[in-house]
């Protein structure tokens, strides 16, 4: 049983997840300690807690430790089955935790499963701490198309914070083998556009934000097609995403609004991480650059690409596969900073 410290590097739920979708993957069964020691509330959180029965359900695995607050676990994966499948978030208790994280765990092994499966994720669409799920439709599943990945999905209702309650389904085709990824320069930027979403609140609270966003990009020369969405959701909230499409790539970036933040302010966070990226010559945004990693240790031949931050998320994730396979990844560049990742792997 491969032993794993859940309190290495970036210390949290990303361990677990990779750990979880590589265990599946690789059969082989693995113990986790100290999961997410360093947090304020440390062990398993719901959505963490609903990442772990997902991954067990799916393979029939024998687990130890899936209880709230956990911070010890033992996973004994079971063979892969596709088919239909339903996670709620809130299962054991109220949350709006991330229904895209929940998904890490199981995209990899349901991708390389014997058929088609359908998977219903209910919890939180945009939430704090997690990239909305409107950037893994736009920018991270079709990149794993690229890999011969292929992923449909569909927001059939939008799940904020604190309420929660969101709705998405995923249908995933499985695939004999993963293709590499080398992708180093990302060319011209050919289109800007952008969505400005609210949900059960004033629609002039998405136009200040589509309107805020299009005076700062003017400012440098940027214009940009935004649409004003409104958003079926069971609570309150406002979303805000710009999409950027190069020659050779797309790049997305995120913002959220909360009580007493601005609108303006929202546009603002998403304009200026686009900004970030336009700084660099990156090709792979850095929330995308981390959970890439598991998917490229397991393709035949070598990958390449840059990134626009190499951050501490990307260089746990790293950590975590090297725990299961002999495999060399390489980094040129320091943490924080713009760089490259090379995989190359196991003989």
């Amino acid at each position: 049983m491969l032993r794993i410290d859940g309190n290495y590097g970036e210390g949290g739920g990303q361990i677990l997840r990779t750990a979880l979708a590589l265990s599946l993957v690789l059969q082989k069964p693995i113990e986790i300690y100290n999961i997410r020691k360093g947090r304020k509330n440390p062990g398993l959180a719901p959505q963490h807690l609903t990442s772990v029965n997902a991954a067990a359900k799916i393979s029939g695995a024998q687990v130890e430790g899936n209880k709230l607050k956990s911070e010890e676990l033992k996973f004994s994966p079971g063979q892969i089955k596709a088919g239909q499948y339903l996670f709620n978030v809130a299962e054991e208790r109220g949350s709006a935790g991330s229904v895209a994280l929940v998904l890490q765990s199981i995209l990899l092994p349901l991708s390389l499963a014997a058929g088609s499966s359908k998977v219903t994720l209910l919890g939180g669409t945009h939430v704090p701490f997690s990239p909305p799920f409107t950037y893994y439709q736009e920018i991270f599943f079709p990149t794993l198309q690229r890999l011969g990945l292929n992923i449909k999905s569909e927001i059939k209702r939008c799940g904020f914070y604190p309420k929660g309650g969101g709705e998405v389904v995923c249908e995933i085709q499985p695939v004999a083998e993963i293709k590499n990824l080398n992708l180093l320069e990302r060319g011209k930027l050919l289109k800007l556009s952008g969505i400005s979403a609210m949900a059960n609140l004033p629609l002039s609270i998405a136009d200040r934000q589509k309107n805020s966003a299009l005076k700062l990009l003017q400012q440098k020369n940027l214009k940009a097609d935004i649409k004003i969405i409104p958003a079926f959701s069971f609570g309150q909230g406002t979303f805000f995403f710009l999409k950027a499409e190069f020659e050779n790539c797309a790049a997305g970036f995120g913002s959220l609004g909360e009580m007493g933040k601005r609108a303006e302010i929202v546009a603002e966070e998403a304009v200026s991480q686009l900004l970030q990226f336009l700084s660099t010559d990156a090709v792979i945004e850095e929330h995308s650059a981390d959970q890439l990693i598991p998917f490229l240790a397991l393709a035949k031949q070598s990958s390449a690409f840059t990134v626009s931050k190499i951050s501490k998320h990307l260089l746990t994730n790293i950590w975590v596969v090297k725990q299961f396979l002999e495999i060399e990844i390489s980094l040129e560049g320091e943490e924080g900073q713009a760089g490259k990742v090379m995989i190359k792997p196991a003989e």
